[in-house]
């Protein structure tokens, strides 16, 4: 009987893909840290970070040690590193991808890298962790069913302002970021935008030793970071905008009548077009234009 041996040529490798595996990390309080964060701190063989320093305090408090190549990934060279990261990928390693706190791809490094391993069919997955905005939205006290994260702010006065014209209808529950120091601008261009008694929540230093949650109105808000010397991350969560009220069919019998008199459109298709524009029914509105008249 013979026996079979499988020979390597030398200078050849192993040319199944590795991952990109998206790391969630705390935002503040390290024994939120999972095992799994654990492991593949100490087993990746890329660790892509936003600050090395960073990455090795928190191996430090986790009481882990890191094996892996420790390469910068930053808003700053993110978009050049993503070819050599996927190279990484395509030699089998492991590319942890980790920004300095939360999720990344969220306000933080990490979706040009994801989005070109997506494109490449290289596999990409997730290892969750603790999220700023799920974790304020949480506490806010504020409708949690439908929400949309905004991010931050523009920082120009002129293109913030014609930002928040586009959210002033915005039904959903709004999530955003915001530096301590312009938290108080931030405010009032939020009171100015969408109305002093809008419901709100200053969340900050979630999950930290000095943890506050505020909830007021925007007005009370901004007095508050005006009188206040605000310190450390903040998110700020907003009420979305309160459905609109339809009009009573009486109170649109003569936009009918005066569209029926400017034009040859009958009756009962100026009904319609009004009940379409105003959200009303179309039959209930034609029934009360009839009643009108009748009246006259």
């Amino acid at each position: 009987m013979s026996s079979q041996t499988s020979t390597t040529t030398p200078g050849t490798e192993d040319h199944r893909p590795g991952a990109v595996v998206v790391v969630g990390t705390p935002i503040g309080n390290l024994s939120d840290a999972s095992q799994r964060l654990k492991d593949v701190l100490h087993t990746a063989d890329v660790l892509a970070v936003e600050d090395t320093r960073t990455l090795h305090r928190l191996a430090s408090g986790l009481g882990v040690t890191v094996t892996g190549r420790v390469v910068t990934h930053h808003e700053h060279n993110e978009n050049a590193r993503t070819g050599e990261l996927l190279d990484e990928v395509r030699r089998g390693r492991t590319v942890a991808v980790l920004s300095d706190a939360g999720m990344p791809t969220v306000s933080d490094p990490g979706f040009p890298l994801v989005r070109a391993a997506a494109e490449a069919d290289l596999p990409v997955s997730v290892l969750p962790g603790p999220s700023a905005v799920l974790a304020a939205l949480a506490v806010s006290g504020l409708p949690t069913d439908r929400f949309t994260f905004e991010g931050f702010l523009p920082r120009k006065t002129g293109e913030r302002a014609a930002h928040l014209a586009t959210l002033r209808d915005e039904p959903r529950t709004m999530v955003f970021y915001e530096s301590p120091h312009r938290l108080a601008e931030m405010l009032t261009a939020l009171r100015d935008a969408l109305g002093a008694d809008r419901r709100a929540a200053v969340c900050r230093e979630l999950t930290k030793l000095h943890e506050e949650v505020l909830r007021d109105d925007l007005a009370g808000l901004v007095e508050w970071a005006a009188n206040n010397q605000v310190r450390g991350e903040i998110v700020v969560v907003v009420h979305g905008a309160p459905p609109a009220v339809a009009p009573e069919p009486e109170d649109l019998v003569q936009e009918v009548e005066h569209l029926v008199a400017a034009s040859d459109v009958k009756l009962k298709a100026a009904a319609r077009e009004v009940a379409t524009a105003h959200g009303v029914s179309t039959r209930k509105l034609y029934d009360a234009v009839i009643t009108a008249r009748g009246q006259n």
